[in-house]
């Protein structure tokens, strides 16, 4: 499964059979036939090693995420300047601040009764999308869409929302892949004004047990590096840091790297 992706200027292989030497030569053609800047290879364990002799590089593993077999998320780039970022030692800073708190921070706040948490229901398209229209400026998909936010919930996306005074003011996704028995947490949003509560934690804790009652243990996330609140959430929810795509992808003003975080949900 291969996708173009000329918003974030990149090719993604998801999945492939065959042989992988072959596979590679032939996307390269079209790698470089087009104006994109990155490609991002997914492999399982015994491909990994190959794919650093074409000048891939591993930056991330998804465990589990083929129906129990790692996935080793392997760049290539044709352009210095999307390889470089600048933020990459102020990303570790905050990593490692991050890290060093330990777990012990888990404990959901108290939240006022004028929060409302539920299940989004396909009707809650529009309302969805001006949330995300109001946090980012930029975003990897177009979530400020109602048609697009309604096509995805259609298509097996699970979205919680919290209300306030009937006005949606948070929201988190689980992408369900079905065929591979995995799921990616994203499309995580909450309005300024709100974020002092811990909405978001509660929203990925309700994700996690709908997830769970359908028999998905494998679930991930990916990230923006620069965000300390995102990151810290993850980890306190016992999520595993397990590597930084550099540069990859359009969101809030510009290309920013993304920290991967995966989780067992059977443990």
């Amino acid at each position: 499964m291969l996708t173009l992706d000329f918003f974030n200027e990149r090719l993604r292989v998801i999945d492939f059979r065959g042989n992988v030497l072959s596979i590679v030569n032939d996307i390269q053609d079209l790698f470089n036939e087009h104006a994109l800047s990155k490609m991002i290879f997914h492999c399982r364990p015994e491909h990994w090693k190959l794919l650093l002799s074409f000048g891939f590089e591993l930056e991330a593993i998804f465990q589990g995420f083929f129906n129990g077999t790692d996935n080793y998320a392997m760049a290539l780039y044709k352009s210095v300047e999307r390889r470089t970022n600048n933020n990459w030692i102020k990303e570790d800073q905050i990593l490692t601040s991050i890290l060093n708190t330990g777990r012990n921070q888990i404990a959901i706040k108290d939240i006022p009764e004028i929060y409302q948490y539920r299940k989004a229901i396909v009707r809650d398209a529009e309302s969805l999308a001006m949330l995300y229209e109001q946090v980012f400026p930029i975003y990897p998909t177009p979530m400020n869409d109602p048609n697009y936010v309604k096509k995805v919930m259609i298509e097996g996306a699970i979205f919680y929302i919290v209300e306030c005074n009937k006005q949606i003011v948070s929201a988190a996704s689980a992408d369900v892949n079905k065929t591979y028995n995995h799921a990616e947490l994203t499309d995580c949003a909450t309005a300024p004004e709100h974020r002092k509560y811990g909405l978001m934690k509660k929203l990925l804790i309700m994700l996690e047990d709908d997830l769970k009652n359908e028999q998905i243990f494998c679930v991930f996330s990916i990230a923006r590096s620069l965000s300390f609140g995102m990151n810290a959430a993850f980890y306190q929810l016992g999520y595993e840091y397990r590597g930084r795509m550099a540069n990859n992808c359009y969101i809030y003003h510009a290309l920013e790297d993304m920290n991967v975080w995966v989780k067992d949900l059977s443990k």
